[in-house]
């Protein structure tokens, strides 16, 4: 398997990782009733729930295109040391952003995707 597909697997893990994580905070926020539910009505997520929910969601936003350059790398037969430096940086920063995030510093969470779409810059350099 080409190594950037590896990283691409990490990432996604960490998605899920984040999913549980955001599940259960509101679980503990809302009751698991009001998730069962239908979710209509239902109260917007606050706190380290409610930034775990926005950051989950940027991740997502990101991963779609992170997954389209890696497989683009893959098929094109492009893969090399940047592409590969690449996908770490952007998995590296994506762990951390989570984290930074949820403990809501904002700046510092800027910082953060700011070096993950450099990750994603070194992978898309390779490809122009």
């Amino acid at each position: 398997m080409a190594p950037e597909l590896t990283w691409l697997l990490w990432s996604v893990l960490l998605a899920f990782a984040q999913v549980v994580v955001l599940a259960t905070g509101a679980t503990l926020q809302v009751g698991l009733p009001t998730l069962a539910g239908n979710r209509q009505g239902m109260p917007e997520l606050t706190g380290w729930v409610g930034r775990m929910q926005r950051a989950h969601r940027n991740m997502i936003e990101n991963l779609v295109l992170f997954t389209a350059l890696v497989l683009i790398v893959v098929v094109a037969g492009k893969g090399n040391a940047t592409t590969l430096m690449g996908a770490q940086v952007f998995f590296w920063a994506r762990l951390v952003y989570a984290f930074v995030y949820g403990a809501g510093i904002a700046w510092l969470r800027t910082g953060v995707w700011a070096v993950s779409v450099v990750g994603m810059g070194m992978m898309a350099s390779q490809l122009l």
